[in-house]
């Protein structure tokens, strides 16, 4: 299974004292409101800016892309694996079961967000990094000898959940601490990573399987994030000092900012929706008559649509704004969803799919930018932490409700209804979001 928002271009300074508050009213400008800040160290007095470019920058944008690729991409390989239980591992277990596992993988990437968020804030960054690396790549290789469901949960679905969660989150704002101007490209091009992981996972398997079996093909996957993970270890460095805000593990003033609720609940609207068409696909592809040899390639073509779409996303967030450019995508995102399961033939499965892969870039590629942008900088592990911890409850129900809504209907096509809808609502809900920052529908933010 495989992008938020702002104008991020203005990153706002950290403020030297010992206790300040910082808020974001409705219109944009600074109030009294939101975000309780504590600054207990002298070396937050002088925060440098973003150099938003140079050698350290770009190694690691280029780390964080090895991060998307071991992550996102691996789990947006899921369909694969979807098609390949049922028709082989678990063929009596139904499909909205076998969902289950990557639907956790899904929320699970993003749950933990809460608390490495804040653990990155607080400075511990690099051993919580390590630790998980290490667990995603030993749940790789224990997922290679799984046979029963209750085994594949435990270690795809929670396993390799909780290690994407714990890398992924800290990664993204690194990147912020290093761009500012151009933070829409540099997030940008680290999700092309996720999109080429997309990409490698699922033409491997369909290659490997047939010639060294299941358990080697996985195998392989798990030496590959050996490759990519350790690399990500090396380069990956942050750039600001860490600062101990108060409040917690979880800012509930942070939701007096009605734009940033509004945002957090748009993001559930939208993963309850998201990750449907990309997890049957490939099932989906073989009822209709593709071959299952072919069908595996389907992921394979939404993905490399999807590497097409996510640099354009970036250039045009900085120059028009994340949220807009989120909300057009996500637009056509929600639109390729419904049409999907109306597909008759291979071509037009072909077809939805790219034009699917393209859109769906956008968010996966922006959704930090706005989280960050709706406070201060010392703040933002925290506040992306607690918006992907949000959104990952969307995330762990929609492939399942839509896995049940298939099984009733005996087909696609109300699935499709119900994942397009949530993801249309969500848009909307992005756009609300816009008009309470800005107080006009339309503009850069």
């Amino acid at each position: 299974m495989s992008e938020k928002l702002p104008s991020i271009e203005s990153l706002q300074g950290i403020n030297s004292a010992s206790e300040n508050k910082h808020s974001l009213s409705d219109d944009g400008q600074k109030t009294g409101v939101a975000f309780d800040q504590e600054i207990p160290n002298e070396q937050a007095s002088h925060q440098k800016l973003p150099p938003d470019g140079g050698i350290r920058a770009w190694l690691t944008v280029f780390a964080t892309a090895l991060v998307t690729f071991s992550t996102f991409g691996f789990l947006n390989s899921w369909g694969v694996f979807q098609a390949y239980y049922e028709e082989n591992l678990l063929p009596h277990t139904p499909s909205s079961t076998i969902a289950w596992i990557g639907s956790t993988q899904y929320a699970l990437a993003y749950l933990p967000s809460l608390v490495a968020g804040r653990l990155f804030d607080l400075g511990y960054f690099k051993i919580p990094f390590f630790a998980a690396s290490c667990a995603l790549v030993a749940c790789t290789f224990l997922t290679a000898e799984c046979t029963q469901f209750w085994q594949l949960f435990l270690t795809q679905g929670l396993g390799l959940g909780v290690g994407s969660g714990f890398v992924f989150s800290p990664a993204i704002v690194i990147v912020s601490h290093w761009f500012s101007k151009r933070r829409g490209l540099a997030l940008s091009i680290t999700a092309v990573g996720a999109a080429l992981g997309s990409i490698v996972f699922p033409v491997a398997a369909q290659n490997l399987i047939p010639s060294i079996g299941f358990r080697w093909t996985v195998r392989v996957f798990g030496l590959i994030l050996v490759a990519t993970m350790g690399t990500a270890n090396i380069f990956l460095k942050r750039q600001l000092p860490p600062v101990n805000v108060r409040g917690g593990l979880f800012n509930l003033k942070a939701f007096r900012n009605k734009t940033y609720s509004t945002y957090c609940v748009s993001g559930i609207m939208i993963m309850l929706g998201f990750y449907t068409e990309l997890t049957y696909l490939s099932v989906s592809a073989v009822a209709i008559g593709v071959s299952k040899d072919f069908s595996f390639y389907m992921i394979a073509i939404a993905n490399a649509a999807s590497v097409l779409g996510r640099m354009p996303c970036g250039l045009l967030a900085d120059k028009f704004g994340a949220l807009n450019t989120m909300a057009v995508f996500t637009a056509v995102t929600g639109i390729t969803t419904i049409a999907w399961p109306f597909a008759k033939d291979e071509s037009q499965l072909i077809a939805i799919a790219a034009v699917h892969g393209f859109s769906i870039g956008a968010y996966i590629s922006l959704y930090s930018v706005p989280a960050v942008a709706m406070g201060e900088m010392e703040d933002a592990g925290r506040r992306v932490g607690m918006f992907m911890s949000l959104i990952g409850f969307g995330a762990i129900a929609g492939p399942p409700i839509s896995g049940a809504i298939r099984d009733a209907a005996g087909g696609f096509v109300d699935a499709g209804y119900y994942s397009g809808g949530s993801i249309i609502f969500g848009v909307a809900l992005l756009l609300v979001a816009q008009y309470l920052h800005l107080g006009r529908l339309w503009g850069k933010f």
